[in-house]
C-alpha cells in the first residue's frame, strides 16, 4: 500500500472553503448522495457516488479550523485522509488532501477495487469542491450505472474547444498530461509515457467530432456543437465491460473536462492543480 496527495486552489476564503467541507447541505451537491457530520464527532458520506457508497465507512480523528482527518475503510483496508487549509491571498484558499494505504504507480493503472480508485476520486470530488466554491455546477459521478455519457456546455466556440483537444500542447496546458497526436483516422493518439496503451483514431470531423479506440476496443469519442457561440460538448465512453465500467478513467476525465470550462472561462486562468503527487509517479507542479 502507498499514498497520494493532492494539492489545489480554490477562489474562496477559507472560512467558505472550510464550510463546504462540513456542511452536509454542501457535500451533498460537490461529494456524495448522503452525508452526515455532527462536529467534533461524526463525519460521513455514501451513495452512488462515493466507492463502496453502501453505508459510510469513515470515522472523524480530527478537526479544527484549518482541516480535518478521518479514517476510511476499503476493501477491507484502513486507509486515513487528511485535509488541511492555507489562505492563499485575498479572497483565496490552498487546499491540501492526503491518503495514505491507497494504491500506487503504476499499479493502479490496472488494478481494480476501491483503493485504485481514490487518485481519480479525489480528482473528480476536489475539482467539484473548486466549481462549488466558485458558483458553478459541480458534475458527480454515479458509481452504480454503466452509462459513462457527460454534457458540458462552455462559453467558448466549439473550434476554440476542439483546438484544446486536438491540439497537444493545448491539451496538456489544461488537462496536465502530456499527448501525443497523429491527426487524421488511423493516426495514434497517446497520453503520458503508457506509450503501450495508445489507442488510434477511428472518427474525425475537425472541429466537430473526434473517436478513438483503446487496445482492448474501448471508444472515446468528443462531439462538439455550436450553442448559441458556445460549445455543447458530448464526451462519452463505450465498448467496455458493462459489468466492470472502467470508473478509475472516467472520474479522471469527468474532472479534466471541469478543467477544460475553467480554461475557457476565465480570463486570467491558471491551472487549479498546484501538485498532484502518487507514490511511485513522478510529482507534477504548477
Amino acid at each position: 500500500m502507498s499514498m497520494l496527495r493532492k494539492r489545489i486552489r480554490l477562489g474562496a476564503p477559507l472560512d467558505e472553503v472550510r464550510r463546504a467541507l462540513t456542511d452536509p447541505g454542501s457535500m451533498r451537491v460537490w461529494l456524495a448522495e448522503h452525508a452526515e457530520v455532527e462536529l467534533p464527532h461524526r463525519y460521513a458520506f455514501w451513495g452512488r457516488y462515493t466507492p463502496e457508497g453502501d453505508a459510510p465507512h469513515q470515522r472523524l480523528t480530527r478537526v479544527d479550523d484549518r482541516g480535518l482527518a478521518f479514517s476510511w475503510r476499503l476493501d477491507g483496508t484502513d486507509t486515513t485522509v487528511e485535509i488541511h487549509l492555507d489562505e492563499d491571498g485575498p479572497g483565496a484558499t490552498t487546499l491540501t488532501l492526503s491518503q495514505t494505504g491507497v494504491t500506487g504507480w503504476p499499479e493502479l493503472v490496472t488494478a481494480t477495487g476501491s483503493l485504485a480508485l481514490m487518485h481519480t476520486f479525489w480528482a473528480l470530488a476536489l475539482t467539484n469542491l473548486v466549481d462549488h466554491v466558485e458558483g458553478r455546477e459541480p458534475t458527480l459521478c454515479d458509481l452504480t450505472s454503466p452509462d459513462m455519457v457527460a454534457h458540458r456546455h462552455i462559453d467558448a466556440p466549439p473550434h476554440e474547444v476542439y483546438e484544446s483537444l486536438a491540439d497537444p500542447d493545448r491539451f496538456t496546458r489544461w488537462f496536465g498530461s502530456r499527448i501525443e497526436v497523429e491527426p487524421y483516422v488511423g493516426g495514434r493518439w497517446a497520453m503520458g509515457d503508457l506509450d503501450e496503451e495508445a489507442a488510434r483514431i477511428i472518427e474525425l470531423a475537425p472541429g466537430r467530432r473526434m473517436s478513438i479506440e483503446w487496445p482492448d476496443g474501448m471508444v472515446t469519442t468528443w462531439e462538439l456543437a455550436d450553442s448559441g457561440g458556445a460549445t455543447r460538448l458530448t464526451f462519452v465512453q463505450s465498448g467496455f465491460d458493462e459489468e466492470h465500467p472502467p470508473y478509475g478513467g472516467w472520474l479522471g476525465w469527468l474532472a479534466g473536462l471541469a478543467e477544460l470550462r475553467r480554461y475557457h472561462e476565465l480570463r486570467d486562468w491558471r491551472p487549479m492543480w498546484v501538485e498532484v503527487y502518487v507514490a511511485g509517479m513522478p510529482i507534477w507542479r504548477s
